[in-house]
């Protein structure tokens, strides 16, 4: 079963990484979220993705670089659109909180090293994401892989996955000496023999973001374990219709489907 991730939220309908957004994604019917974290100056985690302000706020100057209570005043919406001047950033926690209505919600939570705080940023967030989550359906990610294993160090059982956009030589070997459950790779990196060769080995594969509908198809077929996507609505209409469609051919064929995966 392939989970269908809303890429920082509903990112094409609300503005990325806001709780509208990952409101809207629950709404649509994505069975997780991605969301980028980082701290502020003061060491709050907070969930924004770039480094600076100026794209998505209505701030200037670094996130690491300014508190918590500055960033929670700072209009998070209105360069999406008017409607939404009053989104603000949300901290983690509140994210966390939020998400414990959605038990079977899975969250895919980036880790963004920018900063000299980058020691204190899976110290900070760890515990916290272990207070309020279960390990069942958290997953930590980041293109910094070697602080993957400061992850493991303080929460073993927690899933964690190197994101990266080149080719990794044995990638599931790599995946392991990490202590790494899962890969996610650019989505054009990916192929269906690639991705059988993962699974063989017990490594779950994500790749991020898939936007056009030709790809989405491959990799339902394809049967990733996941897939990141800025539009969520489109791939879970794309699985619908896919498994409409299986329901309704005859039994030999679904039977003869199983027997040649």
């Amino acid at each position: 079963m392939t989970i269908i991730f809303a890429h920082r939220g509903a990112s094409r309908q609300r503005p990325e990484n806001t709780m509208s957004a990952f409101k809207r994604a629950v709404e649509i019917g994505a069975e997780g979220i991605e969301i980028d974290v980082q701290l502020s100056k003061d060491g709050v985690p907070v969930v924004i993705h770039d480094r600076t302000l100026k794209r998505t706020t209505s701030g200037k100057g670094t996130v690491t670089q300014t508190s918590f209570e500055d960033l929670s005043k700072l209009d998070a919406g209105s360069w999406f659109s008017s409607n939404f001047k009053n989104e603000c950033i949300p901290s983690l926690e509140e994210v966390l909180i939020w998400a414990n209505q959605y038990p079977d919600l899975w969250l895919n939570i980036e880790l963004k090293y920018y900063s000299e705080y980058d020691d204190q940023l899976a110290k900070t967030t760890i515990p916290l994401i272990k207070q309020l989550r279960s390990e069942k359906n958290t997953i930590i990610s980041s293109f910094e892989h070697q602080r993957l294993l400061d992850v493991h160090k303080l929460w073993s059982k927690l899933e964690t996955a190197p994101l990266y956009k080149g080719n990794l030589n044995e990638p599931c070997k790599y995946a392991k000496k990490l202590k790494a459950k899962a890969l996610h790779p650019q989505y054009k990196l990916v192929t269906e023999s690639q991705i059988k060769s993962i699974h063989s080995h017990g490594v779950k594969i994500r790749p991020y973001t898939v936007n056009e509908e030709k790809w989405i198809r491959k990799f339902l077929d394809w049967e990733v374990d996941g897939l990141m996507t800025d539009v969520p609505d489109l791939a879970l209409n794309i699985m619908h219709n896919k498994q409409i469609a299986q329901q309704k051919q005859p039994w030999w064929k679904n039977l003869w489907s199983i027997v040649t995966r």
